[in-house]
Parts: structure tokens; sequence; C-alpha cells
């Protein structure tokens, strides 16, 4: 059944007092509060500053004292703080292995190390393999090999390389192929890397110059 007009113009005016009512009880809930309460403290703060502490990090025999943030990654430390810059951002959650580092020797990705977590271990970067102004033997054989491209990879596939002939000085194919895995080459010269590693573990040696 349709409504009169007279039901229709009560319940508009029901509506219009409603709403009416409402909108004067939040401007007076305003005015009574002031400004600044009733609202959420933690959006009306100011950021805290960031807490920084003062870690040691031996990086290539060198002793430092940084200054760092709890979050800072060692990659970010290392490039920004140390200006080595032979380590690579890539896609910077341990996928790519660009930012390869040895830790103690052993194979680690910079992007997925806290710096506060390398402090007072022994890190390595590529920079660390060079002897003087020369090229260190896994260097020397990644040009020789012509194992790379772009070339943005090849930092820390030296490192991974340089971690793999530190424990295990004579690899097969296999062991390269597996332990090399953790690093991706866009190029895709993967057989010239594994031809560079082979020639590092020899000129390490001293079977080839």
């Amino acid at each position: 059944m349709k409504p009169n007009d007279d039901e229709s113009e009560r319940s508009a005016l029901s509506r219009r007092r409603f709403f009416n009512s409402m909108a004067a009880g939040a401007g007076g809930a305003a005015l009574i509060a002031g400004p600044g309460e009733g609202r959420d403290p933690r959006l009306e703060a100011p950021p805290d500053r960031a807490e920084t502490i003062r870690i040691p990090l031996t990086v290539n025999g060198r002793q430092h004292s940084l200054t760092v943030e709890p979050r800072w990654t060692l990659l970010y430390a290392l490039r920004e703080q140390l200006g080595l810059t032979g380590t690579k951002p890539g896609c910077e959650r341990g996928e790519c292995g660009a930012c390869t580092v040895l830790i103690d020797g052993q194979v680690r990705y910079a992007c997925m190390t806290l710096a506060v977590e390398a402090a007072g271990a022994s890190i390595t970067t590529l920079e660390g393999l060079m002897r003087g102004e020369e090229l260190g033997p896994v260097q020397q054989a990644f040009a020789q090999e012509d194992a790379f491209q772009c070339g943005y990879c090849t930092p820390g596939q030296a490192m991974s390389a340089e971690g793999l002939l530190r424990k295990s000085p004579n690899p097969s194919v296999d062991e390269i192929r597996e332990e090399m895995s953790g690093n991706l080459c866009r190029c895709g010269a993967y057989p010239h890397i594994v031809k560079a590693v082979q020639r590092a573990a020899s000129m390490r040696k001293g079977g080839v110059s």
C-alpha cells in the first residue's frame, strides 16, 4: 500500500531531525574535548628518533667502528658507510646473489644479514680478493674465461667461487654447479662461470697463470 503525503512528510522530518541531532552531538563533543583530546595519541605524536648503536666490523682485514640502526643490512653498511661498492644490490630479498660476501669464510647474502649480526665477524668483500692493485686468482679467472657479459652479477659470483674454493680446493663440475646455484646470471654465462671456477682452482694451486 502506497503511503500518503502526510506519512512521507513525517518520515522526511524524522530523518532530518536524526541527522541534525547527530551533527550537533559530534560538534558538541569536539568542543567539549578540546583540540587534540579524544584522538589516538599515536597518530598525533611525532615519530621517535631512530635508535642507533655502535658496532665493530672487520672488513677485508681492517677494523671499523660504525654507528648503525639495528634495522640496517650489512649490504647497506658496506656500501653507504664504508664505500665498498663491489657488493651489489640486486633483488635485496635473498634470491639473486649479487650481494654475496664471506662472513667467517662462509658464503652469505649481505642483503639478508643485518649489520649487527656481522659485528665481531671477519667479513670479506670483492675488494678483499685483490692483491694490492692486482686482481686475485678468482677475479683473473673470470676475466680470462669471459665469465660475464653485463657484469652486474659478477662480484657475487666471484665471492661464491672464492667461498667454494676455500673449502674445496679441487671441486668437481657438479660441485661447482651446486655451490654456484645461489647466484643468478641474467645473461646466461653459466658455462663460462664453471670454467672460470675451474681455472681459479688451478691458479690457486699454481697450475695455471
